[in-house]
């Protein structure tokens, strides 16, 4: 089953390709690069409690989303916004632009307004960075998330466009940009990657930038809560180390089957395989209580079974991507409830796995696999999401895998050390015994605003607050 995943399987097979010739892709249309200067901020937080950063040798996350964040950024028109959720919003606008929605042909005019963060130095020089954002964006307004980093060789990338964001779709139609290239880096759907990894460059620090649009004349804004990313360099590898099982315990989560919707709603990729990422989504956010009202699924088609699902596909549907798999607009789509936080990053291990969910935390997890490679799954995939939600005494995974023929069938129970290698691993082999790319870890994080302390204490030491 795979969640529309026809070019993020073109990105993992770019990048074997380009690893194993040591050849940088032909390089597109891109914009000038500002200039990156050198930077001297330090390294993250030490995590509290002596509990160890596991993943920190591979993966660096850095999210703004304090009041002393929002005012640490270069601010043309914006203004940070204090009080129990800090953000980011429209004070005066820089002014206005025109913007032609390439999906629907209509040109607006909107006013903006901009902020632009300080040099981050990531922990870790990455051959990836994917930014993800948690924003309100009433009717009559939208963001653009960017980015724009140094190479390892001091030299810089253009601005890269990470997204074009809104819950609805009536203003404009949310989607990612394609061709972003400058011959060394590229941006595929949500994943901005080093060409070759084999050549040693590395992206070292970034900044992004953030464009709040509004309709002019009127008093509306975006609020953006949480705005960053994770930047990673996961080793070259067709399987990964075992951890040993340490945890025991079952989350009770939602059960969604993602085949229940097949042949739904062809304007947003058709339902059934292409709905693995909104179906599990859904999950976890019911499993944190927030839900969709009544009035939010009245336009959902009579008598169809699990609306809230046919909900999520729509608000999480990427214009340009052509369907629901887009990794920062699913965390952009579960941040729209309330007081709920929510991130794409890599973890280094069902060690942290299982560290989230003793806390309580389930973790939506994306992986590539032939269907011997899995034992009990039924299927085979080049890209799926499904839901963690607990480990058996004999430290097997419970996964929620919305690839199932009905809700009841949901619950699955997978063999740890398969599961743990198709989860992990950067390589693989496809059906052909072609090397295709793996994921190397990938998930969607969704926690509240107010976590428990031990939660808390967890989540900061993944680098995630």
């Amino acid at each position: 089953m795979t969640s529309s995943t026809s070019r993020r399987t073109v990105l993992a097979a770019a990048l074997v390709a380009a690893a194993g010739a040591g050849t940088a892709s032909a390089a597109g249309p891109a914009a000038a690069a500002p200039a990156v200067p050198p930077e001297t901020a330090p390294p993250g937080p030490a995590p509290e409690g002596g509990v160890p950063p596991v993943t920190a040798p591979l993966v660096d996350n850095r999210f703004f989303r304090t009041y002393t964040d929002w005012r640490c950024g270069t601010a043309a028109g914006t203004r940070a916004v204090a009080g129990r959720r800090p953000g980011l919003e429209i004070a005066t606008p820089a002014g206005t632009t025109d913007h032609t929605d390439p999906h629907t042909g209509t040109t607006a005019t909107w006013e903006y307004a901009t902020w632009t963060s300080p040099l981050h130095r990531s922990t870790v020089p990455a051959t990836e960075v994917i930014a993800s954002w948690n924003a309100h964006t009433p009717a009559g307004t939208w963001i653009q998330a960017e980015l724009a980093g140094r190479y390892s060789d001091g030299t810089g990338t253009p601005w890269y466009v990470m997204g074009r964001w809104a819950f609805g779709d009536t203003d404009i139609r949310r989607a990612s940009v394609d061709d972003q290239t400058d011959g060394r880096s590229t941006v595929w759907t949500d994943t901005l990657a080093v060409d070759d990894p084999a050549s040693g460059l590395r992206l070292t620090a970034y900044r992004l930038r953030l464009t709040l649009h509004r309709t002019p004349g009127t008093r509306l804004t975006p609020t953006v809560h949480r705005f960053g990313a994770m930047a990673s360099d996961i080793p070259d590898r067709f399987t990964v180390p075992a951890a040993p099982p340490a945890v025991t315990r079952e989350l009770a989560v939602p059960r969604y089957s993602q085949n229940v919707h097949v042949g739904e709603y062809p304007e947003y990729d058709n339902g059934g395989e292409a709905w693995c990422s909104p179906t599990s989504s859904q999950m976890i956010t019911e499993y944190w209580g927030r839900v969709p009202t009544a009035e939010d699924l009245a336009w959902v088609k009579p008598g169809i079974a699990d609306p809230q699902v046919c909900h999520a596909a729509r608000h999480t549907f990427d214009y340009q991507y052509e369907g629901c798999g887009n990794w920062p607009f699913n965390a952009a789509y579960a941040a729209t409830y309330r007081d709920m936080n929510a991130v794409v990053t890599r973890l280094g291990s069902l060690t942290d796995v299982e560290r989230l969910i003793a806390v309580g935390i389930p973790v939506i997890t994306s992986q590539s696999f032939l269907a011997t490679e899995l034992t009990g799954a039924g299927y085979g995939t080049s890209g799926h999401l499904m839901t963690v939600i607990g480990f058996t005494a004999d430290g097997d995974v419970v996964a929620n895998d919305p690839a199932s023929p009905d809700n009841e069938a949901v619950r699955r129970v997978y063999r740890r050390r398969e599961w743990e290698n198709i989860w992990l691993r950067t390589k693989r082999y496809d059906a052909n015994g072609k090397v295709r790319g793996g994921t190397g870890g990938v998930c969607y994080i969704f926690w509240p605003v107010r976590p428990a302390p031990g939660q808390r204490r967890v989540l900061r030491s993944l680098g995630l607050e």
